[in-house]
């Protein structure tokens, strides 16, 4: 089963004299997770829930397992812990580079030999990600990071290949005439966790659908990821940025696989799990997409008596949030505004599934 059906997101940008007036967000129909899981065994939905979403499926499946584990006061070892981490690397870095090929390689023909190649050795990769970690995941890791060089990717430090298709799209999205006015920033991290999980079971059930950081809706995903870590200056913040950090995030996460994956030197952050009280747990799993939440309540006989979710769609396309911020004020050309709104939407989630409507509404 799968909800990607019902995932799509409704963008309405009103223009008064190509100045963006306002930007309405219909958020997309979330799955009735909750009333689907109450009343069952925990460990009898670990199966089924990587089937229900067609992206980040290891990052749910770990989410809803450390919440269970929690809840019971289980205990979980060190190798346990280490697999899970190269587990939700790995598929971060496919959910990357699918992000790459949908959003900004999908039209490029040259580089079609070139992808299929890095496609090849990412299933590979994927196929070794078991445990113990060895000689065989890192060699695949390996034949990854050259698959990349070929596409123009050398390294992680953002210098592309001059003339490579990412370098042009980079200077494509440069390009792009979207002047935008200046916009105060917020990143989702590992800090916000109790805040956000303290949330998560309370009666009111809209935080989940429309949650907020004191009436703040925090950007989430890997330029939020790189501006937390490294404590940059969000400016400039387009398109652009947020390319390359995904392509630096790819060569971070692959230079650790490549490393061993220790445990030590992964991603602080990355798998947290947090006790709510008998019965009650919550984890948190920093996915492709972004920040990723799940709480669980527990009865007596194991069974789920209450579930909820916070998935990062949530946080980058609020009313108020990341791309509303990004658009509102901007000045467009009329000839390229709905690839300037494009490539904005695509820089949060290149995989998410929107529609995108024009309203004029006069002179401004």
């Amino acid at each position: 089963m799968s909800l990607a059906a019902r995932n799509k997101i409704d963008v309405t940008v009103s223009l008064a004299a190509n100045v963006v007036a306002a930007v309405e967000i219909l958020p997309r129909v979330r799955p009735p997770l909750g009333q689907l899981f109450a009343g069952k065994q925990a460990s009898s939905l670990l199966k089924v829930l990587p089937r229900l979403f067609a992206l980040c499926a290891a990052a749910q499946q770990t989410a809803l397992l450390s919440a269970i584990e929690t809840a019971r006061d289980e205990v979980i070892t060190r190798t346990t812990k280490q697999h899970r981490i190269a587990l939700i690397v790995t598929e971060r870095i496919a959910d990357l580079l699918r992000g790459l090929f949908v959003g900004h390689l999908a039209q490029d023909v040259a580089s079609v030999a070139a992808i299929r190649s890095l496609m090849r050795e990412m299933s590979a990769l994927v196929g070794t990600a078991q445990p113990p970690w060895g000689s065989a995941q890192c060699e695949a890791t390996a034949r990854i990071v050259a698959a990349l060089a070929a596409l123009g990717i050398p390294n992680e430090d953002g210098a592309l290949t001059s003339g490579s298709p990412l370098a042009l799209r980079i200077a494509a999205l440069d390009e792009i005439d979207l002047k935008s006015i200046p916009a105060e920033h917020s990143f989702l991290s590992v800090a916000d966790d109790r805040n956000i999980i303290k949330r998560l079971l309370v009666d009111d059930p809209t935080f989940c659908h429309c949650p907020d950081l004191d009436g703040h809706a925090p950007e989430t995903g890997p330029w939020a990821r790189q501006m937390a870590r490294d404590r940059l200056s969000p400016s400039p913040s387009g398109a652009a940025e947020r390319l390359r950090a995904r392509i630096a995030e790819i060569f971070r996460l692959c230079a650790w696989l490549k490393a061993g994956a220790q445990i030590d030197s992964a991603e602080h952050g990355i798998i947290e799990r947090y006790r709510l009280g008998p019965g009650r747990a919550a984890a948190a799993v920093e996915c492709a997409r972004g920040r990723l939440y799940q709480a669980v309540e527990l009865d007596a006989q194991g069974r789920i008596s209450r579930f909820e979710f916070l998935a990062p769609t949530e946080w980058n396309f609020h009313r108020r949030g990341p791309l509303v911020r990004s658009l509102q004020g901007a000045v467009l050309t009329a000839r390229r505004r709905r690839d300037a709104i494009h490539a904005v939407i695509a820089s949060l989630d290149p995989c998410v599934g929107f529609t995108l409507n024009f309203r004029e509404i006069g002179d401004a």
